[in-house]
């Protein structure tokens, strides 16, 4: 008799073990043989050599279709344990496969672009309106690559600019200042990564959330680094973020030039990027339009109205135009 353990630290043990640890219950049936008791990221068994080293190798095995779709059921348990191929969904497009194994892929032509972009690419421009998922997209790409261990992290970063309100009225330290801001980088990992092994990846620093002013000093190495609403850098801002690419490195930097926050008097730095980088080679750009909006189909007739309702105020008057009762009036 020996023991051996079993380490799964790579997949969420609440995805691998299932509800109520009907997966393990499964596997234990499946190995009847062995002493078999898990914890957290840490399985210990005890029993015959060979019989252990079965084990620990079908249990690799599962784990790494977790890993590869975020999902594990008693199916492929059984197919795998049992030396079957395990039925495979069908995606040939998807990037990543997200919580309980929900495909995310492309939705338009334009986030396939995105994606064929960044391939190709070291740098990435994805430029449009708010609801066309190209943040999504580009987290999705990030991620994707820190499961394959093309990178070893991800660093996501937004500007702190108010668009309404002053940071020094909002309640709390300085991070409770800022997360408000970087709320939208976080509810997009969470769709992506089970809670516990995100929590994990944050605490060790292998995704790492942070203003924009954050970057100044770093070079950025072996990640794949998303700047997104752009549009509210400044011109020194974002040469300073683009400087901070290293060694197998990527950027995808996400903006929309119509939604600037900044104060009059100050240039978006993404504006003139776009100009001073538009003959470099090894940088990409895809611009997206009103029609790849995916949000509820509501968002982009109001992206319409406000087109509209700028063109008819470009005089600088931002009064609605009188009703006809009005004008009778």
């Amino acid at each position: 008799m020996i023991e051996r353990i079993v380490i799964i630290d790579q997949v969420d043990p609440v995805t691998f073990y299932g509800v109520n640890n009907a997966n393990m219950h499964l596997i234990r049936n499946l190995f009847p043989k062995l002493r078999v008791a898990a914890r957290g990221s840490v399985i210990k068994v005890i029993g015959d050599d060979a019989e252990t080293a079965e084990f620990e190798h079908k249990i690799k095995e599962l784990e790494d279709y977790c890993i590869k779709y975020n999902k594990l059921t008693e199916d492929v348990i059984l197919d795998i344990v049992k030396g079957h191929a395990p039925a495979e969904p069908r995606h040939d497009d998807v990037i990543i496969f997200g919580q309980n194994g929900k495909p995310i892929a492309p939705r338009n032509t334009n986030q396939a672009l995105l994606v064929k972009a960044f391939r190709e690419n070291d740098l990435t421009f994805a430029l449009g309106p708010a609801g066309t998922g190209k943040t999504y997209i580009a987290i999705a790409l990030a991620v994707k690559a820190l499961k394959n261990r093309e990178v070893r992290k991800i660093i996501l970063s937004r500007p702190a600019v108010e668009a309404g309100e002053k940071l020094g009225f909002l309640p709390g330290d300085m991070k409770d200042k800022i997360d408000p801001y970087l709320q939208p980088l976080y509810d997009a990992l969470e769709d992506m990564i089970p809670a516990v092994k995100l929590k994990e990846y944050m605490d060790s620093n292998v995704i790492q959330i942070a203003p924009l002013a954050f970057m100044r000093g770093r070079t950025l190495n072996d990640a794949v680094i998303v700047l997104d609403e752009a549009q509210n850098t400044t011109v020194h801002q974002i040469k300073m973020f683009l400087t901070r690419l290293g060694t197998n490195a990527k950027m995808i930097i996400t903006g929309d030039a119509t939604q600037i926050d900044l104060p009059r008097s100050v240039k978006s730095g993404l504006v003139q990027a776009l100009r001073v980088l538009r003959d470099v080679p090894g940088i990409g750009k895809v611009e997206f339009g009103k029609k790849d909006i995916v949000r509820h189909a509501l968002v982009q007739r109001i992206v319409e109205a406000y087109e509209r309702f700028d063109k008819e105020h470009a005089d600088g008057d931002d009064s609605p135009a009188p009703t006809e009762s009005e004008k009778e009036s």
